[in-house]
């Protein structure tokens, strides 16, 4: 089965800390669902942009994407 990473995009000067407040409620929701997803994170690509992310198997992606509703969505490779 495919994963698929789930992306939400920060930018401005707190972008880190969004990100990083955005995966604490990303978490959350994991628990509350009792989803299997053990990929997550925060990525930094300067000063002005960070992301926050989880990664779902394909079947789970359209409701997440639906409540959670994702800047953007790719195809996760480990």
């Amino acid at each position: 089965m495919r994963k698929l990473k789930l992306i939400w995009d920060f930018r401005g000067p707190a972008s880190e800390k969004t990100a990083e407040h955005h995966l604490v409620h990303l978490k959350e929701y994991i628990n509350l669902e009792k989803l299997e997803v053990t990929v997550t994170g925060v990525e930094k690509f300067g000063e002005m942009h960070s992301l926050a992310y989880m990664v779902v198997d394909e079947s789970d992606m359209p409701k997440v994407r639906d409540l959670l509703k994702p800047h953007r969505g790719q195809v996760y490779s480990d």
